[in-house]
């Protein structure tokens, strides 16, 4: 070992021994040099350390302060289902989209895949707009204007099922990470998938083309858009952050909607009497009388229409139900785990105990779980505790989807 090499040992020993003014290396300031063998970042022979500064924004989403809560239902079971009984679980924090993906968004990426994609594919992700055709009901100029027609572009697209919407999740990360990538590269072009560069990263890897894919060391990509699990939607939709006391870790109070009190309607300000949210009043009553409409939303509604949570989240309750990750099983409460609870599969409760050959189950394991009430529902669904379940390739007019994101890097 050279003197240069020697006293570099001998400054990381005594950093470590004594505490370098500079502190402890942290994920944002690594130093320049390994902390643990004292060799050199960034060197022809050293490990390569991108600069970081934390996760790139993602566009759309918003921060959720992970903690402690109790899932289930808040409310009556009056379905008699028993399958989301009360218990405390702790989620970690995690990104989630602000509002519902809209139909100017699902355009945005059928205009992209056209270019990008096969045909097969291309006619595989268009939604179902036939779901607004019913036999007794005159919903067609639905089913030709909904997804296309400018008036609509910021209602929430539906028609899409849970493999559509999963499809989805997939480009959204590619398209919005080849975006930061070429900007990262100084907007010289080239994306996400740019040729390799003479001397480039190993870490960096290849596709099958001999096109370099960034790699998630650099850290200036984001983590996957996907689905949010049952237990991260039903977190984020109670948005208990508001009701907690200043530093007191006990919730004073619980909710049945994803605001406070029992009530539907706002019952403060100007806006007092109007309802909290899009559904069904009652038998035939979608939204009020002419001349005095309260939400005046007959379907779905502008996805920024009623006032958003205690997070900042829009349409937690009403709108449009929302697809999440979980395949249903009735007792996944009694076996999914306390932190970051989720069902992926049939592990415990497979999917052979449920008859559906026979006809006396729907239950299998290509059903998944959505949540939170639609605008063709009544108030009992709005409750973030109800759950219901639907196969994953179909759709309705009354089912759409909003991204989640992990927090990495972080537990804040």
């Amino acid at each position: 070992m050279n003197f240069s090499k020697y006293l570099r040992f001998a400054v990381v020993g005594a950093c470590a021994l004594a505490s370098c003014k500079s502190g402890p290396p942290t994920a944002t300031k690594p130093g320049k040099y390994s902390s643990t063998t004292g060799i050199d970042y960034n060197t022809e022979e050293g490990m390569k350390v991108a600069d970081y500064k934390g996760i790139p924004e993602g566009p759309g989403l918003i921060f959720i302060e992970g903690g402690r809560t109790v899932l289930g239902s808040q409310e009556e079971d009056v379905t008699m289902t028993h399958d989301n009984v009360e218990r405390t679980v702790t989620i970690a924090s995690f990104y989630m989209d602000e509002a519902e993906v809209a139909n100017i968004h699902w355009l945005e990426y059928l205009h992209y895949i056209r270019k990008d994609s096969s045909e097969e594919f291309y006619q595989s992700a268009l939604p179902d707009t036939t779901v607004w055709a019913r036999e007794l009901s005159f919903n067609d100029p639905y089913v030709d204007y909904y997804l296309r027609y400018p008036g609509f572009r910021f209602f929430p697209v539906v028609g899409v099922s849970w493999l559509q919407a999963n499809d989805y999740c997939t480009w959204r990360t590619a398209k919005v990470n080849e975006t930061l990538a070429a900007n990262a590269d100084g907007g010289g072009g080239g994306g996400l998938f740019k040729k390799k560069k003479k001397g480039g990263d190993a870490a960096e890897g290849t596709d099958g083309d001999g096109k370099t894919r960034i790699a998630i060391e650099n850290g200036n990509t984001l983590p996957n858009y996907r689905l949010p699990t049952e237990a991260e939607w039903e977190y984020a939709a109670q948005a208990l952050i508001g009701t907690q006391e200043t530093g007191n870790e006990n919730q004073e109070n619980k909710r049945i909607y994803p605001w406070d009190g029992r009530q539907v309607r706002n019952p403060y300000g100007g806006k007092m009497g109007q309802f909290l949210a899009n559904f069904k009043r009652g038998r035939g009553d979608y939204a009020g009388i002419a001349g005095s409409l309260n939400d005046g939303a007959m379907i779905t509604e502008y996805i920024y229409a009623y006032p958003p949570n205690d997070y900042g989240l829009y349409n937690m309750s009403g709108n449009v139900n929302e697809w999440v990750q979980d395949i249903y099983r009735p007792l996944s409460f009694e076996d999914v785990e306390d932190l970051n609870p989720f069902r992926r599969n049939g592990f415990l409760d497979p999917s052979e105990k449920y008859d559906k050959k026979g006809y006396q189950s729907l239950i299998d394991d290509h059903v998944r779980v959505y949540k939170g009430g639609s605008w063709r529902d009544v108030a009992y669904w709005l409750s973030p505790g109800t759950r219901r379940f639907m196969a994953e390739d179909s759709a309705t007019a009354t089912i759409g989807f909003r991204c989640a994101m992990i927090n990495a890097g972080s537990n804040k």
